[in-house]
């Protein structure tokens, strides 16, 4: 029995309102995340740790969401993933207030949740896509968290003013507003969502994919046997770290994959420690909401063009863009000044811009140059890496702050896109030589 396809109108504007909530979930709490740490522990190298557990919360879910997907649906994993996140907000609301730290920790683990989630919807909005508009669509979805990620951090201090009123710690108010958003994001996905199993709704995209998946899923898949009907069963679904294993052989896979994996690492590791360089200058809570509200914009703002460029110039290229942007970025972190509220927030909003240019190049490029079959485990092994990869940024940068200053923060992040762009020079080559085999005459 074919499942019911959904209207795809229907289900990107539910994706869009949902990504606006889980936008305002994530960045209300994630902006006082290593500020609580800090104010908890009373040690600034422990505060990098605060979104290290987030991420690696995240890194934790990435596959069984992904499997979950495979297996329920896209709107059952998504909706999985945004309970989990509030439950992770309510664990730490009530941890700060016990004063219990591990189990704050505990909390931001599962509220890491949501940002898997998030991350997971920009490939539904693929999956929902018409053929040559798969960017434009999955920057649509990621554009629509602008407004509930820039609004998150500018209410810190509304939050924190509600959470004072009612009683609660310092720092502990903004998640309760995550929470709250969560919740609605979970009721909305749960209820009204509804995406066929990936694999399930044929997309024009997956007949572009290059002939190097084809090889991938030959190798990827296990025999087939027939059986005396002369019938073939279904193959045994692939698990995410095969299909990981096989696709960094492939130049192109593998310059996707380091796209998405170090654009994210490079941006978390800075972004982190930005409120803790900020804050012990003297400058203000409200100052540092700004300044992550402009890092938000940069990410998400720009993402429609981004996705447009994709469709227009290819998945490489903007890599390519990305790669410079955020060069940029650490130069000028490196050399501005903590208190310069024109350089910094400059930085902050270049560094955004350069990431939404790796994940939505990336993104594309990942899903355009592997077979449909192994695509949505392998989307769930390469955030799962993305994620473990920015959790050790983000523990460490708290170390790196403490010994190098934000100065070396910025020079870890830019030695981080030098995988990449190997990666990327490898792609190219490869690109190049497959192109004069293709024209070679035939002997």
């Amino acid at each position: 029995m074919s499942e019911r396809v959904p209207h795809r109108g229907l289900a990107l504007t539910v994706l869009v309102v949902n990504q606006l909530l889980a936008g305002v979930g994530v960045a209300s709490g994630i902006a006082v995340a290593a500020l609580l740490v800090e104010e908890l522990t009373g040690v600034v190298a422990l505060a990098g740790l605060a979104q290290s557990a987030s991420v690696l919360g995240a890194a934790i879910v990435a596959i069984p969401l992904a499997r979950l997907a495979v297996r329920s649906g896209r709107h059952v994993a998504l909706a999985t993933g945004y309970a989990l996140a509030a439950t992770g907000a309510v664990l730490v609301i009530a941890a700060a207030t016990s004063g219990w730290v591990p189990l704050v920790f505990l909390g931001l683990a599962a509220f890491g949740a949501g940002s898997a989630a998030g991350l997971q919807a920009r490939f539904a909005a693929t999956e929902v896509a018409a053929a040559g508009f798969e960017a434009r669509s999955m920057s649509i979805v990621l554009w629509a968290t602008t407004i509930g990620s820039v609004a998150g951090p500018l209410l810190s201090a509304t939050g924190d003013a509600v959470g004072i009123a009612l009683g609660l710690p310092p720092l502990v108010g903004p998640f309760l507003f995550s929470g709250v958003a969560f919740a609605l994001s979970t009721l909305l996905v749960a209820t009204l969502l509804r995406l066929p199993k990936p694999g399930t709704m044929a997309t024009d995209a997956a007949s572009s994919a290059p002939d190097v998946a084809a090889t991938q899923a030959d190798e990827l898949a296990p025999d087939h046997v027939v059986d005396a009907g002369g019938a073939a069963p279904a193959a045994e679904p692939i698990g995410a770290w095969a299909a990981f294993r096989i696709a960094v052989r492939e130049p192109r896979s593998l310059f996707a994959i380091l796209a998405i994996v170090c654009s994210h690492t490079v941006m978390v590791g800075v972004m982190v420690m930005t409120p803790v360089h900020m804050t012990a200058h003297g400058l203000s809570l409200s100052l540092v909401g700004v300044v992550i509200s402009i890092h938000i914009i940069g990410m998400y703002g720009a993402s429609p063009l981004v996705g447009w460029l994709v469709d227009r110039i290819g998945s490489p290229r903007v890599i390519v863009i990305g790669v410079g942007i955020l060069t940029t970025a650490a130069l000028i972190g490196i050399l501005a000044p903590a208190d310069d509220m024109l350089l910094v927030p400059l930085a902050l909003g270049l560094l955004g811009l350069g990431w939404s240019c790796g994940l939505i190049g990336g993104s594309t490029l990942l899903t355009t140059s592997v077979e449909p079959s192994i695509r949505v485990p392998l989307q769930g092994a390469t955030d799962a890496a993305m994620n473990l990869a920015a959790a050790a940024s983000a523990a460490l940068s708290g170390v790196v702050l403490g010994a190098a200053g934000f100065a070396g923060v910025n020079v870890v992040a830019l030695l981080v896109l030098v995988p990449l762009v190997v990666a990327g020079v490898r792609a190219r080559r490869a690109g190049l030589s497959e192109q004069a085999g293709r024209r070679a005459p035939a002997r």
